[in-house]
């Protein structure tokens, strides 16, 4: 079982936005049967009752958004901050593609496929665009893949992070670092343990968990040692349309359409929280505007379900 709580519940908007085709129009009927009563979050409090001071960016640099979380989030915020510029760098791996962001505006958008690795680059965009905001998606995530490919995770969740850390500091007018973690960073949780906070110790049990914890602690030592003003987020298991299918929904979804069997580990009971992409979008904007800069958000929900649940459903 993953973490399930943070500090302040809030119910959001319906879902929106899948795309059109059948495999989507199959899996939007079955992630909304997940979703019973409330759909409340677990995130921030809402941007009209905040105590802190409102964050208003002006050039975001997204990393990763061609990917599927990255990619919803982005064309959320296009669509709502018109006269905000957005910058996106995707090195476009396997699992994240062009498709994802082809509808957005040019005049207000860019793209560079670039690897956050790559320090050149970084500051020539950085310095090019004026960049005053970071929300950093770009990350190796497949658990499986991290068994298999274990190195490449230090590189791109680690090295990676470090690297875009390291430009931004050299840079010098970053307003906001808002890196995106993974409620994997917390461990296994037992079904009868108490939920997780953002002050819990972190114990990662596989290779990805562990990268996204090393860069965690990178992103709060450049915080300390350096005042990067920044905010980490960690996530519940996201669902939603241009999700790759190597996860579990998708995975099982395509599966089905194709007439094959689920593969399911052992009994099926491992026990994971689900939230819906668009959830995420909102949360991410209401953390991006409210934040408070040093802190850590747990943003989730108690849509719980094991592998088996989710097979039969």
């Amino acid at each position: 079982m993953y973490c399930r709580r943070s500090k302040i519940h809030q119910t959001l908007p319906e879902q929106s936005g899948w795309l059109d085709d059948p495999a989507n129009e199959i899996l939007q009927n079955l992630c909304r049967s997940f979703v019973q009563g409330d759909r409340n979050f677990i995130g921030f409090k809402n941007a009209t009752n905040s105590k802190y001071k409102m964050y208003t960016p002006k050039s975001i640099l997204v990393t990763g958004c061609c990917g599927f979380i990255g990619s919803n989030v982005l064309t959320y915020f296009l669509n709502k901050y018109p006269d905000c510029e957005f910058v996106n760098i995707d090195k476009l791996d396997y699992c994240s593609s062009l498709k994802n962001v082809e509808h957005t505006l040019e005049s207000k958008y860019k793209f560079y496929k670039c690897d956050i690795r790559n320090s050149e680059m970084l500051r020539t965009i950085l310095k090019l665009h004026s960049i005053d905001t970071v929300i950093h998606f770009a990350a190796q995530t497949h658990v499986d893949n991290s068994f298999g490919n274990s190195i490449q995770f230090t590189l791109d969740n680690v090295l990676g992070t470090h690297t875009l850390l390291e430009c931004c500091k050299e840079y010098g007018n970053i307003n906001r670092f808002i890196h995106i973690s993974t409620d994997e960073v917390y461990g296994e949780v037992g079904f009868t343990d108490e939920e997780c906070t953002e002050t819990k110790i972190l114990t990662p049990t596989n290779p990805y968990a562990a990268s996204k914890a090393g860069a965690e602690h990178l992103v709060f030592s450049y915080y300390h040692s350096f005042k990067m003003p920044v905010i980490v987020v960690r996530g519940n298991n996201v669902y939603g349309p241009k999700q790759y299918p190597e996860k579990l929904i998708p995975k099982f979804t395509k599966l089905l359409l194709e007439n094959k069997k689920c593969t399911v580990h052992g009994k099926g009971e491992t026990r994971r929280n689900f939230i819906h992409v668009n959830d995420v979008s909102t949360a991410v904007e209401c953390i991006l505007i409210n934040g408070k800069v040093g802190e850590i958000y747990n943003i989730g929900s108690n849509n719980e379900f094991s592998v088996m649940d989710i097979a039969k459903k």
